[in-house]
């Protein structure tokens, strides 16, 4: 035994060390594979938040993640627990989030027998994380936890999973615990440094999109101190929206599903192209399309925390591997040059964002969601939280809404549908004195809507504004384009999301025109409750630009 340091059980450890890391809070669904770590959480002052299902409580652990910057935390038990949370899993890793989820496992005496629930978690998410673990013994809790959090937030961060055996949460061990995992922050040299400013001098239509994770608000800052400096066009990579202030003038739009036909010529047409903190992966690139691969059209500075990914798919004129907050630091001693002749340039690219930004009222039946999103808009303080999951209502909150400050967004780039909701209620427990509003489709809703219970049981005020077009929108809209009319698995027959609102205790509303959501949505406020608003929209209205039967007619030809 260590001096002076009395035995533990290993559940004890494990929570001591979350304890150490500064964790504000966990996500979960109980289990029996993990009572002991359950225990030790009873009186460690770290405050438990139940989730109705295992796919709720890892995204809503993903979601704190975001906004944090700290690995959020979620435990599930073995088995149907694990495999119910893979997709927020997969969420925090295709998003670049730092998150932990801690899995009950069987005893270490059961092992390879398929007992009961019994999975090899290496085998299951050795593709999905960026390490998977078994804790062997109570004595080497500290070590596993403290590795853990060190790879969540290093370079681009990431999802971590720790298996936990039962019997090894009950069995003790007098052992320290490790002192908290902190980042490490990388920084441009100064040859690189150099090598920009002479490629910023060099250049006639520079254009720059920020995307990623590991942003601070400071180097957000110096970021677009560097845009002012240098006038340069700033556009945000797909559902990276609060990277950059919408109404700054500087702004040229988001890199995206649905993305303004003028912005994606001006990127084609960049001669030098900064990519500060994202992959530009499928989605943002739009299939691909907008860089060349492997090498790029434009002149490339690619800017990113973690080494691998510079090259990996487009190879830059200039890598350079810093952390958002390492490269932002040092944009103060890159100069601008003398003259910038690109000035006009980018008054036209944010004249083409503000016109595309501007909805036009449809003549349609039910609510119009363009006006909805705008008048919101011009309701919403600047930092209120808006999430959402996956589907094409989506499309207009991220062309209407103008974001304007970060940590206003979240929204999964893995495209994961649900995830609105279970975010929204992580995001309104971490900061409660904000306005916290999830959108989500009909079908997107009822993939998570029982987290709405999770509010209720939480008191986390949110509102749910359900978009409800009866289908799955967004493969109804290719099933017309690829096959028109042999629709088929995309209908949805649905509740009243507003009765579910007020069974569950909390505030529901049921919005059948356009002007009457707005007055809905002050009751809603007003109520001081978890509050869905059950919005009906026409089914014709699939896109902000096109209807289901402008689409099955160009199907057909």
């Amino acid at each position: 035994m260590v001096e002076n340091i009395p035995p533990r059980t290993g559940g004890r450890l494990l929570v001591e060390a979350l304890a150490a890391n500064g964790v504000e809070r966990v996500f979960c669904v109980p289990g029996e594979s993990y009572l002991a770590a359950l225990d030790a959480l009873y009186d460690s002052g770290i405050p438990v938040t139940v989730a109705r299902h295992e796919g709720g409580a890892a995204m809503m652990a993903e979601a704190f993640g975001k906004l944090s910057g700290r690995p959020g935390i979620c435990f599930v038990t073995r088995g149907p627990g694990a495999t119910n949370a893979a997709a927020g899993l997969h969420v925090a890793m295709q998003d670049s989030t730092p998150m932990i989820l801690f899995v009950g496992q069987v005893g270490r005496d059961m092992r390879e027998r398929e007992a009961f629930q019994e999975i090899d978690y290496r085998r299951m998410f050795g593709s999905v994380v960026k390490w998977v673990a078994e804790i062997d013994s109570a004595e080497r809790v500290p070590e596993f936890v403290s590795r853990a959090f060190h790879v969540a937030v290093a370079g681009r961060p990431g999802p971590v999973v720790l298996a936990l055996p039962e019997d090894m949460l009950r069995e003790t061990a007098a052992v320290p615990v490790a002192a908290a995992a902190e980042p490490v922050e990388t920084y441009p040299g100064l040859t690189q440094t150099a090598q920009l400013q002479k490629l910023l001098w060099a250049a006639q239509r520079p254009f720059a999109i920020l995307g990623g994770a590991r942003w601070s608000e400071k180097a957000l800052a110096s970021v677009a101190r560097f845009a002012e400096r240098f006038d340069l066009p700033v556009a945000v990579s797909f559902r990276r929206q609060g990277l950059f202030d919408h109404e700054h003038p500087n702004f040229a739009g988001d890199v995206g599903v649905g993305i303004n036909p003028a912005l994606a010529a001006r990127i084609r047409a960049a001669d030098l192209l900064l990519l500060i903190g994202g992959r530009m992966g499928e989605m943002p690139s739009q299939g691909y399309t907008l860089i060349g691969i492997p090498e790029p059209d434009q002149t490339l500075v690619h800017v990113h925390a973690d080494a691998d990914e510079l090259g990996r798919v487009y190879r830059p004129a200039l890598a350079i591997n810093a952390t958002p907050n390492g490269f932002a630091a040092q944009l103060e001693v890159v100069h601008p040059p003398v003259s910038i002749p690109w000035g006009a340039e980018t008054r036209a690219a944010n004249a083409a964002y503000r016109a595309w930004s501007e909805p036009t009222p449809r003549d349609l039946d039910g609510v119009d969601m363009g006006p909805v999103i705008k008048a919101l808009g011009a309701r919403l303080p600047a930092d209120a939280i808006l999430t959402n999951g996956a589907g094409n209502y989506a499309v207009w909150l991220h062309r209407y809404h103008r974001f304007r400050a970060p940590g206003t967004q979240l929204a999964p780039t893995s495209g994961s549908m649900g995830y609105g909701v279970p975010a929204a209620v992580a995001a309104k427990l971490r900061h409660p004195e904000r306005i916290v509003v999830a959108f989500a489709g009909d079908g997107c809703f009822q993939m998570t809507g029982l987290e709405f219970g999770t509010a209720v049981q939480a008191g986390a005020a949110i509102v749910v504004v359900v978009v409800d077009n009866g289908m799955y929108g967004t493969i109804r809209m290719h099933q017309e384009r690829h096959y028109p009319e042999r629709v088929v698995a995309t209908p949805l027959v649905n509740p009243d999301f507003a009765a579910f609102a007020r069974a569950y205790g909390g505030h529901g509303e049921t919005v059948a025109t356009t002007g009457d959501f707005m007055p809905a949505f002050e009751r809603a406020l007003a109520s001081g409750k978890p509050a869905i608003l059950h919005v009906k929209v026409d089914p014709e209205a699939i896109t902000p630009s096109s209807t289901i039967g402008a689409i099955r007619g160009a199907g057909r030809r």
